[in-house]
């Protein structure tokens, strides 16, 4: 697998799908095709039109499209994303807008690196712009980077983390998402022992593998049961001459979203299906919610190839992270030397990513934090998705997560508007 002939070969595929959709709404669309009544023509276009939609945001980077907010007196502000560093892998960025009064609540979001751009955030971001003012970490497509850039695996990423809280000064809030919630600990850790004073306030850990032993899923088995040289054989390939990255070892975006695909094929194949009748009834609708939900779910990133395998060898199979036993550039990272930064677990009780108990690993290895800066919560009947952007979090969890942060700002911070997100 590992040749740049099977990365082609399934952007070749893709690509046919996409044109086979084309085709097929042009096609359906000559004047000629109505002379009769023929519902075959709708049918054909309809699936022409989902067919092409689904293809081509496979490989197009979404946009934040971040709507409006109005201030007290009830004036418009527009956001502008701002680059406060850019990187090779990732650039840390600023959502501002220009004349509205700076929030005492600054908020870093770390983004996971699992398939999908930051922009999987973007509902989260949303809910959390009215009342705070809020960073992200912005991954970059691995078939975009030059070879030339280096590697970039879980000891890059987790140094990363540290440059952007060290940039954003202590008394930021961190707040990560699924994959990055290990690593942000582990970059914690680094930090109280080589730079205390660039600790962040709060740490919020939501629905990620600390200890992927703690409760199994099909990704822990799937882990567990094969071997790393299997993994290396038969995920990794190489980046084809189409893209900057040429030649660059990823594991590909478009594997990743079959693998995710796999796990719930029938409510995908039923979603397809429900969409393409309604597109043939003329019900369908550019933003409607099947298109907004799969236009961010099937726009994927490769990653690359060190990323994927040593995340897989040292935070699932080896547990690095949930024994403590974790280094970086071959320096033991202690979790016990986190002593003032509160840490907040945040799981869902039907999470199959990252199942309940996993994420909860985290607060037993914070030997040196006091049990008054620790806390959890679980939210019934949610899944992985709707612990960051789904009701769940809007009507539960965000409430819970700003209170707080408040309560661990060591100044006197406004109330959240707990109904700006519903």
């Amino acid at each position: 697998m590992k040749y740049m002939m099977t990365y082609d070969l399934m952007e070749s595929t893709r690509n046919t799908q996409q044109w086979l959709g084309a085709t097929a709404r042009a096609f359906a669309s000559y004047p000629m095709m109505s002379l009769a009544a023929n519902p075959a023509m709708d049918w054909l276009n309809a699936w022409g039109e989902v067919t092409e939609r689904t293809f081509a945001r496979m490989v197009v980077k979404p946009d934040w499209n971040l709507p409006p907010i109005s201030d007290e007196k009830g004036r418009d502000h527009t956001f502008v994303v701002e680059r406060v560093l850019e990187r090779p892998f990732g650039d840390l960025i600023h959502f501002t807008t220009p004349k509205r009064k700076a929030s005492k609540r600054r908020i870093l979001l770390v983004a996971p690196m699992s398939g999908h751009y930051a922009t999987l955030l973007r509902k989260t971001v949303i809910s959390l712009l009215s009342d705070a003012d809020v960073y992200i970490t912005d991954w970059h497509n691995a078939r975009d980077i030059p070879v030339s850039a280096g590697k970039f695996d879980v000891e890059d990423y987790t140094m990363y983390l540290v440059e952007f809280m060290r940039e954003l000064g202590p008394d930021i809030h961190v707040i990560a998402v699924c994959q990055p919630v290990p690593l942000a600990l582990a970059a914690t850790a680094y930090l109280a022992e080589e730079d205390p004073k660039a600790q962040p306030r709060s740490l919020t850990l939501i629905g990620g593998p600390v200890d992927p032993e703690a409760n199994h899923t099909e990704v822990t088995d799937f882990g567990r049961s094969v071997t790393m040289g299997q993994l290396e054989q038969t995920m990794i390939q190489r980046v084809g001459f189409k893209y900057s990255g040429v030649g660059r070892m990823v594991y590909p975006g478009l594997l990743q979203l079959a693998s995710f695909i796999s796990m719930n094929m029938e409510t995908h194949t039923n979603a397809f299906r429900d969409q393409i009748i309604k597109t043939a009834k003329g019900e369908a609708s550019d933003h409607d919610k099947h298109n907004i939900f799969y236009d961010e779910y099937l726009a994927v990133m490769d990653m690359t190839a060190e990323f994927y395998l040593s995340t897989v060898e040292r935070v699932f199979k080896n547990r690095e992270i949930a024994q403590n036993i974790f280094t970086v550039n071959g320096k033991k990272v202690d979790m016990g030397k986190i002593t003032t930064v509160a840490v907040k677990i945040v799981e869902g009780e039907k999470d199959d990513i990252s199942a309940p108990g996993q994420c909860l690993a985290a607060l037993p290895l914070l030997t040196g934090l006091p049990d008054s800066k620790k806390a959890s919560h679980l939210e019934p009947g949610a899944g992985h998705y709707g612990i960051f952007a789904g009701s769940s979090w809007r009507h539960n969890i965000r409430p819970l997560v700003l209170e707080f942060i408040d309560a661990n700002s060591g100044d006197s911070v406004k109330p959240a508007n707990k109904n700006a997100a519903a």
